[in-house]
This record gives C-alpha cells, sequence and structure tokens, in this order.
C-alpha cells in the first residue's frame, strides 16, 4: 500500500506539473528501490544448504548455513569433530527447507532424530554444536540482533579471558620456564594465565601407564607453580591443569600441596568419568577443582552439579552442545552457585561465539585464550572481524548482528586437510 501510494502521488504529480524537479527525482529514487534486492519476511526464511570445511588435521570444524534470502550462519566445532564430513551432510538434509530461526527446534529435532546415533555425547554433538551455532549467527543477522540479545540480553560488555601460555610439558620445561610464562603473560596485560603440569616424560616417573606420581613428579609440580607465583605476585590469577591423566591419590596431594599458591582452580587431575571420585577431592582441599570440558549436553552436568563434585564447570561451548545449550548449562549451575568457566581451544569464532553465553548469563567467570592467537598467523587469515581481538585479559563483545565474526574460507584453504571436501 505504501509504494501505491507514493507511485500514485508521484504519477500525478508529474502529470499536473506540480514539483516537476522533485517529481523526477522521486521516480529514479523509487526505480531504484524496485530494483533492489530487498530480503522477504523472516518467516520467509528458509535453510538451503550447509557446506563446511576442516583445519589442524580435521580437529576444528568450520560451517556455513546458507539461505534463501542470500544470508548465511557461521559456526564452529573442535576436537571430537575428524572424519565428520559426512555427519555434516546428513544435518544438511534434515535442515534444508526448514526456517533457521527455529533454532531450539531444529536442535533438538536433530538430536531427537539421533537418539541411535550416538547423539548423547562426542562427534554427533561436537557437530551439532557447530551447527546450531551457525543458526544463531543466522538468525541474529535475520533480525540484525548480536546473538547475545537472542539470548536474552547480556550482564556485561566485556568478557574477561586467562590466558593459557601453551608451555606444553612434553618440552620438559623449568621453574624458569614457569616463571618467565608467567611474566610474559603479565606484560601482554593478562591478570589471569594458566599451565599444564601433566608430563608424560618426566624422568622420576616409575611408570608410563600407572599415573600415581612419583615423589619427585609431586615436588617438579609444586617448584613449577611456585615459580610462576612468585614471579607474577598475588594478584593474578593462576589456573593449572592435568587433563585427566593422574588418579585419585595424586590429585589429592597435588590439591593439598598447592593450596598455599592460592590457584583459581585446579583443572580436571583425573579422568571426567566418575563424578563420585571428583567429589571427594573437591571436599579434601581449600583448591578450588574445575572439570566439564570432556562432558556433553546438559545432562553431563546435571550429576556433577547435583553432588557438589566440582567447584566451577568449564564446558567447551564448541563441543557441548551450542550456544542455546551452553547457556542451559551456565544456569543450572547458577541454581548451585557455582561459577561457568568456559573451556576454549576454538578460533576467533568460537571464542566471540562463546562470549555471546558469557555476556548472557549471571554466573560467568573467566574464559579461557590461547597465546597462539598471538603466535600463530593462522589464526587472523582464517576469520575476519574488526578491532582488536583482545584488550588487557579482556574481550569487548561484538555489536555487530549475529556473531561478528565470519569465516575466510580462502584463509583457510591452506590449512585444510588434503583429501576432505573443502566447503563443497
Amino acid at each position: 500500500m505504501e509504494q501505491n501510494s507514493r507511485r500514485s502521488f508521484l504519477r500525478k504529480s508529474a502529470l499536473a506539473g506540480v514539483f516537476a524537479p522533485l517529481a523526477g527525482f522521486g521516480q529514479g529514487f523509487q526505480e531504484a528501490i524496485d530494483k533492489t534486492s530487498k530480503p522477504s519476511a523472516p518467516s520467509d526464511l528458509k535453510i538451503t544448504g550447509i557446506k563446511c570445511g576442516f583445519i589442524r588435521g580435521g580437529h576444528s570444524l568450520f560451517v556455513k548455513i546458507y539461505s534463501n534470502q542470500d544470508i548465511w550462519g557461521c559456526g564452529e566445532g573442535v576436537d571430537a569433530t575428524p572424519g565428520t564430513y559426512h555427519l555434516v551432510k546428513m544435518f544438511e538434509q534434515r535442515l534444508i527447507g526448514k526456517n533457521p530461526l527455529n533454532v531450539h527446534r531444529l536442535f533438538e529435532d536433530i538430536r531427537r532424530g539421533g537418539f541411535f546415533e550416538g547423539a548423547q555425547s562426542g562427534m554427533f554433538v561436537a557437530v551439532l554444536t557447530a551447527v546450531e551455532t551457525a543458526l544463531w549467527d543466522l538468525a541474529g543477522k535475520a533480525l540484525h540482533l548480536p546473538v547475545y540479545q537472542l539470548l536474552g540480553g547480556k550482564f556485561r560488555d566485556k568478557i574477561r579471558v586467562y590466558c593459557d601460555t601453551a608451555l606444553y610439558q612434553s618440552r620438559l620445561p623449568t621453574p624458569k620456564d614457569f616463571a618467565d610464562a608467567a611474566l610474559n603473560a603479565k606484560k601482554m596485560g593478562f591478570n589471569a594465565i594458566k599451565f599444564d603440569l601433566d608430563q608424560r616424560d618426566d624422568p622420576t616417573k616409575y611408570d608410563l601407564y600407572n599415573w600415581t606420581a612419583s615423589p619427585g613428579e609431586l615436588k617438579r609440580m609444586y617448584d613449577q607453580v611456585a615459580a610462576a607465583r612468585e614471579a607474577v605476585g598475588p594478584m593474578v590469577d593462576i589456573c593449572i591443569d592435568m587433563h585427566g591423566r593422574y588418579d585419585s591419590p595424586t590429585a589429592h596431594q597435588i590439591a593439598k600441596r598447592l593450596e598455599p599458591l592460592n590457584l583459581m582452580w585446579l583443572e580436571e587431575p583425573i579422568p571426567a568419568e566418575n563424578v563420585e571420585a571428583y567429589k571427594l577431592i573437591t571436599d579434601s582441599t581449600s583448591t578450588p577443582i574445575c572439570a566439564g570440558e570432556n562432558h556433553y549436553l546438559a545432562y553431563g552436568f546435571r550429576r556433577m552439579l547435583e553432588i557438589g563434585a566440582v567447584d566451577i564447570i568449564m564446558p567447551d561451548l564448541q563441543k557441548a552442545g551450542g550456544l542455546g545449550e551452553g547457556q542451559r548449562i551456565a544456569n543450572l549451575a547458577n541454581l548451585y552457585y557455582v561459577p561457568f568457566a568456559p573451556h576454549m581451544v576454538a578460533s576467533f569464532l568460537g571464542a566471540m561465539a562463546s562470549c555471546h553465553v558469557c555476556a548472557s548469563v549471571p554466573n560467568f567467570l573467566i574464559l579461557e585464550w590461547q597465546i597462539y592467537f598471538h603466535t600463530d598467523p593462522m589464526f587472523k587469515e582464517i576469520v575476519t572481524f574488526e578491532g582488536p581481538m583482545v584488550t588487557n585479559s579482556f574481550i569487548t563483545l561484538m555489536e555487530k548482528p549475529g556473531i561478528g565474526v565470519e569465516i575466510n574460507e580462502e584463509g583457510m584453504r591452506k590449512y585444510a586437510p588434503k583429501g576432505v571436501p573443502f566447503f563443497e
């Protein structure tokens, strides 16, 4: 009606000879509008296809979901993703023709439809995570809103991160190496840092398969962390990761020994599956115990939270089920007054996607950040974005529609594994 009224007005004005210059301008303007493609109503939005690419030997999956309105969404999955190209294409067949704005419904349709295909954890959920994230990105772009707004709004504008120093124990670092890495991270502006303590090749280890730490190992662990604490002082948070590679006696001992060093947390000292064993460790020490990067969906965190097995949870939002599921996990933890500190080993696309969830929940504590963002050029080549990635231990939340970070396919191409279809 509005366009018809405007055209009628312009025609009548021109015929009457009134405001002739204005009429000519109006006709040209109207013709330009008519020739410009415009998205249809959100209710008419439909998924037309999904394409994907892998990097890092297949351990990083990137998906793009396309629509009939020339809008796409990007998402990322990590770790449990090698060899999953055909799983992405199976999900594509289940989504084509559907409205991507129904994010929760589409997620649940695929999850319920996969009960006998492995939808409880692992590769199925990691790939579904990438797809779900891309749906949020597409929905935000279609509605001209950042993802955090679709999740209910934000509690904060900046997301605090800790720097994983990647001082891997395979290199047999000394306490001085720990001190130097800690000081370097502090000089870079980080007010929280993380180190790994698990060391398969420790020369004082007695047995490669029995993961009970020897007295020499326990001393080495304490000396390394003590050196880092002395280097940065009491006001910088220190997190310690053991990657689930020790047994309960070792976990009890190292947690007690590290108490004077005032850690932010001790992460996964034992494997993740036995939450009752975690509770015994958590109850025995004042060192906060953290776990969750190898749990999937909110169901995977229910028992852990019910019995108070850990002090802090750290789901990986690139493999635990996605952004909506990440918010559900955080809200579940909030009922037990447990902080939410997501694990994050993805690209800046995954980091910013995580930031939207972290902004949307009250119990957010801190998000993982990797030193490789600063040292490996690949991580700037595979995405496009505006502004700095991180400043003084904080990521500024994107206000652009969707996630705010895009996949750079050409930048990714040279890192793609051979023999695997690349965005085809």
